[in-house]
């Protein structure tokens, strides 16, 4: 008590106690604490003082909370011009937890804040759909449910098959892999959310299997029943896991239903999502 309390308001021999507070605290003090802190309590510290500002800015805390190959990141963004636009640390961190789109805007990946472990997001529109070029079978049709503003609506196919990939430097983790779909084509009218399910057929008789491989030897299959007509539902292929941030992994996955006896049909595909096993869904996607 005693202790606590000389550590307040000083001593008595320099005529009468000294009020401090924790604004009296070394800047580098108060900089090792935030090292051991998840970056938003760091930013909430910084409201306290102009000393926590101070320590909360600087490089050396935010270089521990990047990843450690987040130059390659920048590069995918940037280009090789990203030191031109981004200066410290802090800085790069904020805008690696924004969207950042690369292949020509049609995937992105971004930090989530809380930790700074990497996700990304794929568009349909570079996945290799069978039957894509017929429009008797599938088009690609506005929405603003989508993150890339299109998605690919099936009416109605017999052998249904998706394929996509992705060649990556991620940070090393564990991470899940999902397809967002749709039953049902979902439109506006006069401001309320109205989904037409005219189409939606075959999808309870047989489920639709999916897989991932990776290019260095993992695999993951599942079977699952499409249903719930109406919703956007992410249905979660598998996870693989990546150990070095230095060699590109490359990530192959499908699904496929391709019983010929019945036809498919009324479906939306809007993106492959990969994220860090176990993220909460509300921590997953950053401010559009």
């Amino acid at each position: 008590m005693g202790a606590g309390a000389s550590s307040i308001l000083g001593t008595e021999g320099d005529g009468g106690a000294h009020e401090t507070g924790l604004g009296d605290l070394p800047e580098s003090c108060i900089a090792e604490v935030m090292l051991r802190l998840d970056p938003p309590e760091i930013c909430r510290l910084a409201r306290l003082s102009r000393t926590f500002r101070g320590a909360a800015s600087g490089d050396f805390v935010w270089e521990t909370k990047l990843p450690k190959n987040y130059t390659y990141l920048l590069e995918k963004a940037f280009g090789v011009k990203w030191r031109e636009v981004l200066r410290g640390r802090k800085e790069i961190y904020a805008r690696l937890c924004r969207r950042n789109p690369f292949d020509g805007g049609t995937k992105e990946f971004w930090l989530e804040k809380c930790k700074g472990r990497l996700c990304m997001s794929i568009s349909s529109k570079v996945l290799l759909i069978t039957g894509m070029d017929d429009r008797r079978y599938w088009n690609y049709i506005p929405s603003k449910e989508s993150r890339f503003h299109f998605v690919a609506y099936l009416q109605q196919i017999w052998w249904f098959e998706v394929n996509g990939e992705i060649e990556f430097n991620f940070p090393p983790d564990i991470y899940s892999l999902y397809f967002r779909l749709h039953l049902g084509r979902a439109t506006r009218r006069l401001g309320h959310r109205i989904c037409s399910t005219e189409h939606v057929h075959g999808w309870n008789i047989k489920p639709v299997r999916f897989q991932l491989w990776t290019s260095d030897g993992q695999h993951a299959l599942c079977h699952c029943n499409l249903d719930e007509p109406g919703c956007w539902i992410r249905y979660h292929v598998g996870d693989f896991i990546v150990e070095s941030a230095q060699v590109a992994t490359k990530v192959k996955f499908s699904m496929k239903q391709i019983d010929c006896t019945h036809t498919k049909g009324g479906l939306c595909v809007d993106s492959v999502l990969i994220c860090p096993k176990g993220l909460r869904q509300g921590l997953v996607f950053p401010p559009c």
